[in-house]
């Protein structure tokens, strides 16, 4: 059997954009050694969940995996929680949230990200005061922060359990059945939390929404005071004096292990919370990297180094790489570019010189569009290409949004490619 390399580029797919000559910034990026793997393989495009649907990471990850969403998915709050070691029990409420700026009253929201600028280890002093000093009226708490301005948290009922099926106080995303959507246009408004339609006379969503509610103002009261950002103030900068959280949870997902699905051993190369929590529950096992240096070209030639060395202990590897989601949230097509021609230059370059393409089937592929001009996810399909072993050229030239289209692939669902490059992988 040939040894896979899952490729995600976090956030890759875009539309054309009129300061790039009508270009995406993947078309406009210099990236040869995609264009590479395309020019030897097969293109197409990609419908990470299903069509119409613009995802979050977690259920476009769970997806590309091969599992059924629908089936499985029981929010981001529970996967994120796991991942930082949080214990969540059925019945527990676990959801992801944000440090934020506020206004110092009332429901206006300045920036739902504090600039992009908290550092984690000044959200570690602001999570330590707020699990101090804060008190429920009937329920305990666990609040902890991951990385930058992102945390989990998980209420728990002291006599009650409680229900996920509560709506979102963050307002840039809105919840549809199960999944969490990311809105393009939304109010800059912290919401109330409520009971989901249909689960109005749920005591149990009642309760969770008023605990969230209660969470969510007493800690507003806590971070206003906080020594931390009276000091980011002093210094020019936002105050992050508000928690605001979203896809909330009340159980964890029960996947059977990707081993027992398709009869394979998989590793995993993952940067954020969501997917270590999806590779810890799916048994595929985490490959630990070292810290980022800061060093852009150092960090993706050090993780192409460790796929290529790792990969013989294991029949796949899932690679998922953050770059380009966070510059095209921000608007930023020029950054979204740079990021790319980056990942392809340190990583691509530098694994492809240490593997043997034809005993590998390499895919590069995304969990979701973020298209620059709306600064959030969006519906539309993403390139795929899949290279290697005994894969004959479609005659695709180049890797990116527009030659997919015409890639021999055609239109695939995000759930139909796992089998797709293990039957490669075996041929």
């Amino acid at each position: 059997m040939k040894k896979i390399f899952y490729i995600v580029l976090d956030g890759l797919g875009d539309l054309p954009i009129k300061e790039l000559n009508d270009k995406t910034p993947l078309e406009a990026a210099l990236t040869p050694n995609m264009d590479k793997l395309a020019q030897s393989g097969n293109t197409g495009l990609l419908h990470p969940v299903e069509k119409g649907l613009a995802p979050e990471s977690d259920v476009a990850v769970i997806s590309l995996l091969g599992y059924d969403a629908h089936k499985y998915y029981t929010g981001r709050g529970p996967l994120e929680s796991y991942a930082e070691g949080l214990v969540v029990n059925d019945g527990d409420l676990a959801l992801r949230v944000n440090f934020a700026t506020a206004e110092k009253e009332g429901p206006v929201i300045i920036d739902r990200r504090v600039g992009r600028n908290l550092s984690t280890k000044e959200a570690g002093e602001l999570a330590k005061e707020v699990n101090s000093k804060v008190v429920l009226s009937d329920a305990t708490f666990e609040f902890k922060n991951t990385i930058g301005h992102r945390g989990v948290l998980v209420i728990r009922g002291i006599r009650n359990r409680l229900s996920g099926w509560i709506t979102n106080p963050d307002p840039a995303y809105k919840k549809e059945g199960v999944f969490g959507v990311a809105l393009e246009k939304f109010e800059k408004k912290i919401l109330e939390a409520k009971p989901y339609k249909g689960h109005e006379n749920d005591s149990k969503a009642i309760d969770a929404a008023r605990l969230l509610n209660e969470f969510t103002e007493k800690s507003r009261k806590i971070l206003n005071e906080a020594a931390i950002n009276k000091k980011r103030v002093a210094e020019g900068k936002l105050s992050a004096n508000i928690i605001v959280s979203r896809d909330a949870g009340d159980r964890l997902p029960k996947f059977p292990p990707v081993s027992e699905n398709y009869g394979i051993n998989f590793g995993s190369f993952v940067e954020m919370p969501v997917e270590k929590g999806i590779a810890l529950l799916t048994g595929i096992k985490i490959v630990q990297v070292p810290p980022k240096t800061g060093d852009i070209e150092k960090d993706y030639n050090i993780w192409a180094e460790l796929a290529a060395d790792k990969i013989k202990d294991y029949d796949g590897l899932y690679i998922h790489i953050k770059g380009p989601d966070e510059p095209a949230h921000d608007g930023n097509f020029a950054k979204k570019k740079e990021s790319i021609e980056q990942i392809d230059k340190f990583f691509f370059k530098k694994l492809l010189e240490k593997i043997d393409i034809k005993n590998s089937i390499v895919c590069v592929t995304a969990d979701h569009s973020t298209p620059c001009n709306m600064k959030a996810h969006s519906a539309d399909p993403v390139p795929l290409v899949i290279s290697g072993g005994n894969i004959k050229p479609d005659g695709s030239m180049s890797f990116s949004e527009r030659t997919a289209k015409l890639g021999s692939l055609g239109e695939i669902l995000g759930r139909e490619l796992m089998s797709l490059l293990i039957k490669l992988a075996k041929s």
